[in-house]
């Protein structure tokens, strides 16, 4: 079902409408990319000043570096960790688009739905943002304790936390709030793998800048596949 869901998704690329903000989605990602790379940028080097040395790059100059080209690179490799959080963002920004041209041609006689209130979604986004940001702070004391399972305690907690952030804006459209918990927790076994699926190339750099949009598609299949076996 995860696999149908992904490649219906990466078929409708074709459809000008979904192709536009696919498109829009990527642009904005690269965006926010750059600002969320900026702002850690400055951060470190608030916290340990101007110069570090990092093992194996040898010596950094924060802000000169995000400035030249090696910040470009260097923000690709941030880009392994940090677009879980763009991710996340986007997904108030794009996800009743994606889902309302998803259904439009794959489920066109669903009734008609208003689109959810800018503020409840972002609202929801900000709060699944928070949630994903703490995690991955207290995942590095795991990080720590078992170094070598460190892709792995990645994977599964992103997994799990932007399953459950996608699944849940795709369901509540439909069925609202309360029911798309229930949903989610009815099918929590999927939805995590499905977002364990998504996590993988999000670590992959250049191929997450494609992700979100991708993820929001996806799910809003995985939603109508589930929801037609629950009562």
């Amino acid at each position: 079902m995860i696999f149908t869901a992904f490649f219906k998704a990466l078929g409708q690329l074709g459809d000008p409408r979904f192709r536009k903000v696919f498109w829009l989605g990527v642009a904005l990602s690269f965006l926010l990319l750059v600002a969320v790379t900026a702002a850690f940028l400055m951060f470190i080097q608030w916290a340990t000043g101007d110069t570090t040395t990092l093992p194996i790059i040898g010596e950094v100059n924060w802000i000169d570096d995000l400035l030249g080209w090696s910040g470009f690179f260097l923000m690709l490799l941030m880009s392994v960790f940090l677009m879980v959080p763009v991710a996340s963002a986007i997904t108030s920004l794009f996800l009743d688009t994606v889902a309302q041209a998803v259904e439009d041609r794959h489920y066109p006689n669903l009734p008609t739905v208003p689109p959810v209130p800018f503020f409840d979604g972002l609202k929801d986004s900000v709060n699944f943002l928070g949630v994903i940001i703490a995690a991955n702070l207290l995942a590095f004391i795991l990080y720590a304790l078992f170094p070598p399972a460190t892709p792995f305690i990645f994977w599964a907690v992103n997994g799990y936390l932007l399953g459950m952030e996608y699944f849940q804006l795709a369901a509540m459209r439909r069925v609202g709030r309360a029911n798309a918990k229930l949903l989610r927790k009815e099918h929590r076994g999927t939805i995590w793998m499905a977002g364990t699926l998504m996590a993988l190339p999000l670590s992959i750099p250049l191929v997450n800048l494609v992700i979100p949009i991708l993820g929001a598609a996806t799910f809003t299949h995985i939603y109508h596949r589930v929801a037609k076996s629950s009562p």
